[in-house]
């Protein structure tokens, strides 16, 4: 997240997904050794963000993102339905659930199996648990997934990766929605190039 609380910058499309200077919002993930690896790239750095990214993934049995971060646009799937933007080994290797309005059968590439859920956000939560047996299931995004989630108090624990950047616009992760306050206590805060790695457990 910038410091502003953008996401994403604004004018997302289907080539710039992330939109003007979201690619910013990433760059301390893509200098990591163990980013560069599961991308099947060489080199790359080791760091404080390294644990982070380990510790983040050791226990997630399950994702659950929306059709926006899956990609391929509004509207019904199509004849020669969007693949998703990872290429034909996408690195979740556990099985993702897709928010969408619009049918479609699961789609299984390499190690992970994407299921497309129609019928909203705790229909997707009750299978990820199940696909997940017992381990965690992450929100990989986007915002408005999250913020769905967070205003149905369905969040337990919250990670902010902030980034020393002002994007001035694009998409905001915490916006307008319920109308109670939110508290979390804060579980860590861990400093490392680039970014600062914020951990929040949601309070009683």
């Amino acid at each position: 997240m910038s410091l502003d609380g953008f996401v994403a910058g604004p004018d997302q499309s289907p080539d710039n997904p992330l939109g003007v200077g979201g690619r910013l919002l990433h760059e301390w993930m893509r200098s990591l050794a163990v980013w560069r690896e599961e991308a099947g790239l060489d080199g790359g750095e080791v760091n404080a963000s390294t644990a982070v990214l380990e510790e983040g993934d050791r226990n997630v049995g399950a994702v659950i993102m929306g059709r926006n971060m899956f990609g391929g646009g509004p509207g019904p799937w199509g004849d020669e339905p969007w693949r998703g933007w990872w290429g034909e080994s996408p690195p979740f290797h556990r099985p993702v659930f897709v928010l969408t309005h619009h049918r479609r059968a699961p789609l299984m590439l390499a190690e992970t199996t994407f299921t497309f859920v129609t019928d909203g956000i705790q229909v997707a939560l009750e299978l990820a648990r199940a696909a997940a047996a017992g381990a965690d299931v992450a929100i990989g995004g986007g915002a408005g997934v999250a913020r769905q989630y967070l205003d149905a108090g369905l969040i337990d624990e919250l990670e902010i990766h902030l980034v020393p950047v002002l994007l001035r616009g694009g998409v905001r992760l915490f916006d307008a929605g319920a109308e109670q306050p939110v508290t979390f206590v804060q579980m860590r805060a861990v400093e490392a190039p680039g970014v600062t790695h914020l951990a929040y457990s949601r309070s009683s």
